[in-house]
């Protein structure tokens, strides 16, 4: 059974997944990067859940990084292979088919924000810091850092915010488009929640659909972007959704999509 990652599926097609690691700040272990993939594999291959959200269980961190202590031991090929694993499992995170929400209750720092980076949307509580700490320990960002971070709030920032190692708080990763919502940390899981249900309302061939174009599209030049598009527009076209989304308009009643 699992002890590092708990994973509830809520109603409206929803699952939670929680690092469930609070004595040690929910640092990515070997175990719990074990645990994480399977979990994520189980969602991946679930026809019934149309919404991830990712948290951190206890109030003081969503995601502290890689586990230093378990590195401490480790030697410098050992040290790559964590890193590797780590980048991986943020990856196989980020091919997640369905929308994936960060709701960041405490820190994020290192892998941990490289983890949140990975998923669609993140909301923060006003309590939390997030950063990208690795140079103030003479590394570098190794799972994705580097690159998703310049991706979402631009190259300058980016290099502010990885050359200075200094954790920022909720109100400066708004402004800098770092997250997409900042709520207190008592409304952050029903607001989550709340985002998580409008999302799943929606047809879900066409929600995944619009993830592959935006994902897919904004690593290309925008006149193969607009094909992508069109090929991921053309995967709503035959579905049942779609004439019940139709019927639904015509009726004045709220559509029932079954992902058809």
């Amino acid at each position: 059974m699992s002890t590092y990652v708990k994973l509830d599926i809520l109603d409206n097609h929803i699952a939670l997944l929680t690092l469930n690691r609070p004595e040690a700040a929910n640092a990515l272990s070997t175990k719990l990067l074990d645990e994480l993939n399977q979990t994520v594999e189980q969602i991946k291959s679930s026809a019934s859940v149309r919404v991830v959200i990712i948290t951190g269980n206890g109030e003081k961190a969503f995601c502290a990084g890689a586990d230093l202590k378990e590195r401490r031991n480790m030697n410098d090929e050992q040290v790559v292979q964590a890193v590797t694993y780590i980048g991986e499992t943020i990856n196989h995170i980020e091919e997640i088919p369905v929308p994936v929400i960060a709701a960041i209750n405490g820190v994020a720092f290192g892998g941990g924000l490289e983890l949140a980076l990975a998923c669609d949307i993140r909301i923060m509580a006003a309590t939390a810091k997030v950063g990208l700490t690795e140079t103030s320990l003479a590394i570098i960002p190794g799972a994705g850092g580097t690159q998703r971070l310049p991706r979402l709030i631009g190259i300058g920032q980016a290099k502010r915010f990885i050359y200075t190692a200094t954790p920022i708080d909720a109100t400066e990763a708004f402004q800098l488009g770092l997250v997409e919502k900042v709520v207190t940390n008592d409304e952050l899981t029903k607001e989550t929640i709340k985002m998580a249900e409008q999302i799943a309302k929606n047809g879900p061939i066409a929600i995944r659909a619009a993830k592959t174009a935006i994902n897919a599209g904004i690593e290309t030049d925008l006149q193969t972007a607009l094909n992508i598009e069109h090929l991921s527009y053309l995967q709503t076209i035959k579905t049942k959704d779609r004439i019940e989304g139709l019927q639904a308009f015509s009726e004045k009643r709220k559509p029932n999509y079954i992902g058809k």
